[in-house]
């Protein structure tokens, strides 16, 4: 199968409806598209991300009026999911729902729940409305490898498997959405992302889910997000002691990197074979949208490993922890020793 890179909408919404995938940018990552009401077209999305049946998918609706022709929303809790939507939708918050028979089991993994969203990005927008059914679409890269923040990035990991792609330039956010459970006045968070915990606690008592091994939502493996290269994360580059003939990468959070020249600018520059700096002016949100860019970056460079320096763990940082905690899942920790 040839792979195209392109713009035109209109070649996607064929695509779409005639039961094929297509790599859409929102303003999160790229995403897999397909007709969520359609089997058949769902199960292109898992053997293309050779993606495990287990995993649920995220369905993007084309406006609020769809919610309740695929979700059986809740007595309780309505007015929260009401207040939600009406401050998050169109945005990179997906909200899971008692899901009702229109939705495929293929797309909830055989859950009895759906989880749900808006896209803000002008392009999937369109789209969506223009094809006027739901798309389940997940992040457009092979599973558990590093999400896809430009049309490249999906050409990397989807080359020949996809007809097509949608290039909008890099995405916004940088990382996936928020995924949320709401019951009466409680806001679960089942994935952070964009949307923060302080942002939600304006609107309920806020919650963050314990790790578990059963499957709700995307993005709950344990590992997930990965790059070839080994990962470490520390607290400390300056205690870090690599070992000898180890051609190592820095995933750097400025906040503890050196600006100027000094002798500790010249020992890390000895210490590390290239440096990604994740925000120079220690923006969280910057950070986010250089994160899977820079993993993806300094997986490319044939490194033996990469040191990533952990964030501030408020309000989006908490988001960029989860992330880089699960793509060094079973790796060792760096040990912050001094030389």
């Amino acid at each position: 199968m040839r792979t195209v890179i392109s713009t035109d909408r209109a070649a996607a919404v064929e695509l779409l409806r005639q039961g094929d995938i297509v790599a859409l940018p929102t303003e999160t990552v790229y995403g897999l598209a397909a007709d969520a009401l359609n089997p058949i077209a769902v199960a292109k999305i898992f053997e293309a991300k050779e993606r495990p049946r287990f995993d649920p998918l995220i369905v993007h609706l084309p406006s609020g009026g769809w919610l309740e022709k695929i979700a059986d929303v809740p007595v309780k809790g309505r007015k929260l999911i009401s207040k939600l939507a009406n401050n998050f939708w169109p945005g990179p918050l997906t909200i899971v729902l008692p899901k009702r028979e229109i939705i495929p089991e293929i797309v909830t993994a055989g859950l009895n729940s759906v989880a749900i969203r808006i896209s803000s990005h002008p392009v999937l927008a369109a789209i969506v409305r223009e094809v006027d059914r739901p798309l389940a679409a997940p992040s457009a890269n092979r599973f558990g490898r590093i999400s896809p923040t430009s049309a490249q990035h999906v050409v990397d990991e989807l080359d020949g498997r996809i007809p097509l792609i949608i290039d909008s330039g890099p995405t916004e956010h940088g990382i996936e959405s928020t995924i949320v459970a709401v019951s009466a006045d409680q806001i679960q968070i089942l994935r952070r992302g964009p949307v923060t915990a302080e942002q939600l606690s304006e609107f309920g008592k806020v919650s963050v889910a314990a790790a578990t091994q059963r499957i709700s939502v995307p993005g709950q493996l344990p590992s997930h997000y990965a790059p070839k290269t080994p990962l470490r994360l520390v607290d400390n580059i300056e205690l870090l002691a690599p070992q000898k003939n180890q051609r190592v990468g820095l995933l750097a959070w400025s906040g503890a990197f050196p600006r100027a020249a000094s002798p500790l600018e010249t020992r890390h520059s000895k210490m590390f074979a290239v440096v990604r700096n994740l925000s120079e002016q220690e923006d969280l949100r910057e950070a986010a949208a250089n994160l899977f860019r820079y993993l993806r970056e300094l997986d490319g460079l044939g490194l033996d490993l990469i040191i990533a320096q952990r964030v501030p763990s408020r309000g989006l940082g908490a988001a960029i922890m989860d992330r880089l905690e699960r793509a060094a899942h079973g790796r060792a920790r760096a040990q912050d020793t001094r030389e």
